[in-house]
């Protein structure tokens, strides 16, 4: 019997982890946005920096650098495939 993994949102995942998106629960013109830089199915995003408040924090997908609100963020499902080596 396989165990599916739990899905957690990218908003919880800390500097310098790496994310796999497995969901995109965002609708109308961001979505659009977000696929067109790379937040796809199957895509890594890496953690690079949070803002003093945590919010907002930047990623890192397909050599592009974009900056998304934790309401944003929490929106899009997956797993951390490698953690924070610090």
């Amino acid at each position: 019997m396989r165990m599916e993994k739990t899905l957690k949102p990218l908003s919880e995942c800390s500097f310098g982890d790496c994310f796999l998106i497995k969901e995109i629960n965002i609708k109308g013109p961001l979505r659009r946005r977000l696929l067109d830089l790379g937040f796809v199915k199957g895509a890594e995003i890496f953690v690079l920096r949070k803002s003093p408040l945590g919010d907002p924090v930047a990623y890192r997908v397909s050599n592009t650098t974009i900056a998304l609100r934790n309401d944003e963020s929490s929106m899009i499902l997956g797993e951390i495939v490698r953690g924070n080596t610090k």
